[in-house]
């Protein structure tokens, strides 16, 4: 299957949700279509000169909703980039901020480049370039769209974006929220970077708190002990790894572009980034066996199955080898349509892409709040609660008559810094967001949680459009 056929395979399996979980829903015909189509569509070329010769690269930004302003999604730097892949993904931000409640209509964009083939000094300028088209057409800004990283960009591009737009904008006080995921000295967010894998962890933690569910499931409640694959060891399959490990899972397969590595006793998950940072594989890493054919480890022995790289990574010919009993969707449409019928009829837990990776949208929605109200979370009120948690803890002491030892009592007056109040912000969003999403498939009797997903973000939209009184 070609870029293309990808892509468009992809958007028509959004679609195809869509139009399922519509008819859980009582809204007018009109009304869903307009929750469902893309608002709007810029593609454009621009060019850059690489050694001597004249390259034309192409760009694209989607708006699918409206309804609410700003809108949010990130850019995608791939050589695979096309418009029904960022159609897609601009739909799904829709819903993905809908789910969780973070007030922004959905957009995504991209550039089709192979990142490896440029210098640093020329993705800057393809990226100053393609922000500059945006401003033109008036596409980006702090109230009218906010892009982030994506596959293929960072912090670094980032910066680049918030300079370029602030220079043309010279008199836009907020000028910084105009994007998210910048590094921190220039308006980013403490918790940012790790976002979208520590959400994935809450989600994760959250659908195996269940005691029924994970009954059904074969399995024991909680991520202790539990036996887990990612594929993908960049920012979101790192960071998903890494908070697992920590909650007390056990990370045995990691799968890469280049191959796999396995080790049923458990990998070191910071060790083997690192490892791949000095050697540019996975492979070869101490104490783990090699997979020259990284999808392989898909379908290894496991309890917890993480696709976090990119689009239909499972599909039907894989899909009834799987034997992992959970599917929890770091990437963006890593399954396709006929690889999640498989599962669902295999007993598959699967936690969709549209929740289970919103940890990224809900933190830049937190530093988004963060630049327009110009002051670091945490700064006003952080001391203030040490001093008055402190006074509470001497009393106690001079009441009682014992002393806390220094851990002690340090870790009863720790006032919330930023950090904090970031990774307290999300757990809330995705606890709430999942037991939201499983009160909505009980109650309407949905086998899935994807549907149930997008039936709890329709309801939201469609009352928000009404709202709007655009509809009656």
């Amino acid at each position: 299957m070609d870029n293309l056929e990808n892509g468009s395979k992809f958007y028509n399996d959004v679609v195809a949700t869509f139009d399922r979980a519509a008819s859980y829903t009582n809204f007018e015909k009109g009304l869903l279509e307009q929750i469902k189509v893309c608002n709007a569509v810029y593609k454009f070329q621009f060019p850059l000169e690489v050694d001597g010769k004249v390259q034309v690269i192409e760009g694209i930004r989607v708006h699918h909703s409206n309804h609410k302003s700003p809108v949010k999604g990130g850019i995608r730097y791939s050589q695979f980039v096309n418009e029904d892949e960022v159609k897609a993904l601009a739909t799904l931000m829709t819903f993905k901020c809908a789910v969780v409640d973070v007030p922004f209509g959905g957009a995504k964009g991209g550039i089709k480049i192979k990142t490896r083939d440029y210098t640093e000094d020329q993705l800057e300028r393809i990226t100053r370039r393609y922000t500059t088209e945006l401003i033109k057409k008036n596409m980006i800004g702090p109230g009218i769209d906010v892009p982030a990283p994506d596959y293929g960009s960072g912090s670094r591009e980032m910066a680049w974006i918030a300079d370029t737009y602030a220079t043309f904008k010279f008199d836009d006080l907020n000028a910084l929220a105009c994007v998210t995921g910048k590094p921190l000295g220039q308006g980013g967010l403490r918790g940012r970077t790790e976002a979208t894998g520590l959400g994935l962890f809450y989600g994760l933690r959250e659908a195996m708190s269940n005691a029924e569910d994970m009954k059904a499931l074969g399995l024991s409640t909680g991520l202790a002990g539990k036996r887990v694959v990612v594929q993908g060891l960049g920012n979101v399959g790192f960071f998903s790894a890494k908070f697992c490990l920590e909650g007390g899972a056990v990370v045995v397969g990691i799968i890469e572009r280049e191959g796999g590595v396995y080790n049923a006793k458990g990998l070191d998950v910071e060790a083997l980034f690192k490892h791949r940072q000095e050697t540019k594989s996975v492979l070869d890493f101490l104490g783990a066996k090699n997979f020259a054919n990284g999808m392989e480890l898909m379908e290894a022995d496991c309890d917890i199955l993480i696709p976090a790289a990119l689009e239909n990574q499972i599909t039907g010919d894989n899909a009834p080898r799987i034997k992992a009993k959970i599917v929890a969707e770091g990437a963006n449409g890593p399954m396709t349509k006929e690889a999640e019928e498989i599962l669902l009829k295999k007993g598959v837990l699967i936690l969709p892409d549209l929740y289970m990776n919103a940890g990224g949208v809900t933190v830049s929605y937190f530093e988004w709040l963060k630049d327009l109200s110009h002051v670091r979370f945490g700064r006003m009120e952080k001391r203030f609660q040490e001093m008055a948690t402190l006074q509470l803890v001497s009393s106690f002491e001079k009441i009682t008559g014992k002393t806390l030892d220094t851990k002690e009592r340090k870790l009863l007056t720790h006032g919330a810094d930023e950090k904090d109040l970031v990774y307290s912000g999300l757990e809330e969003t995705m606890i709430s967001a999942y037991n939201e999403i499983r009160e909505v498939k009980n109650k309407n009797k949905i086998v899935d949680l994807r549907t149930a997903a997008f039936v709890s973000s329709i309801e939201k939209l469609g009352a928000s459009y009404m709202a709007l009184g655009i509809f009656p």
